[in-house]
C-alpha cells in the first residue's frame, strides 16, 4: 500500500551556515560598530546578546534573513522575550523547532480526514505517515498541505509504492 511521511526537519548544516554568517554580516555592519553583539548555537538555542533590545531586534532581523536565504523556515524559530542581561545588555533566546507536537499532528491528520480522500492519516511519534490505495491521493493530499496554512514547516518524505 503507498505511503508517505509528513515530517518537520531542520537542516543543523544549513542553520550553522546562517547563525555563521548571520555573526559576520553583525561585525562588518557600520550600526553595530561597539554594541558587541554576539549570535551562537548551542544544540536546539540559538544565543544572541547585544547593546539593547533595538540592536537584539536588528540581529534577530539579520539572521531571519539569513535563514531564509539558507531554505529554512521562519516558522522553525521560536523566539523568546527579550530579556536584560548584566551591564545594561540585552539577551535573548530563540528556540529552535523540529518534529511534530501531538496537538499539531492531530490537526494535520484532522485536515486530511476533512478532504474526504481515501486515504488513512495515522500519528507515529513526531511524524505523520498517510498511506492510501492509490498514489493520486496520497499526491491530492501533499498538494493540499502545501496550499494550507500550518505553524510548523512540513516537509514530504518516505514516499513508497
Amino acid at each position: 500500500m503507498p505511503s508517505f511521511d509528513i515530517v518537520n526537519e531542520l537542516n543543523m548544516n544549513e542553520v550553522d551556515n546562517a547563525v555563521n554568517q548571520a555573526a559576520k554580516e553583525i561585525q562588518q555592519r557600520y550600526d553595530f560598530k561597539g554594541s558587541n553583539s554576539t549570535v551562537e548555537r548551542e544544540e536546539k538555542i540559538i544565543k544572541i546578546n547585544s547593546q539593547d533590545e533595538a540592536k537584539v531586534n536588528a540581529v534577530i532581523d539579520v539572521l531571519q534573513s539569513k535563514m531564509a536565504k539558507r531554505g529554512i523556515s521562519i516558522q522553525s524559530l521560536d523566539i523568546g522575550k527579550v530579556e536584560p542581561a548584566g551591564g545594561g545588555r540585552a539577551k535573548v533566546e530563540i528556540k529552535l523547532k523540529e518534529g511534530i507536537d501531538k496537538e499539531q499532528a492531530k490537526n494535520i491528520v484532522k485536515k486530511i480526514k476533512d478532504t474526504k480522500l481515501k486515504v488513512q492519516p495515522s500519528i507515529q511519534g513526531d511524524t505523520v505517515r498517510v498511506s492510501g490505495k492509490k498514489i493520486d491521493d496520497l499526491q491530492e493530499v501533499i498538494g493540499f498541505l502545501k496550499g494550507e496554512e500550518l505553524s510548523i514547516p512540513v516537509d514530504f518524505q518516505n514516499f513508497r509504492d
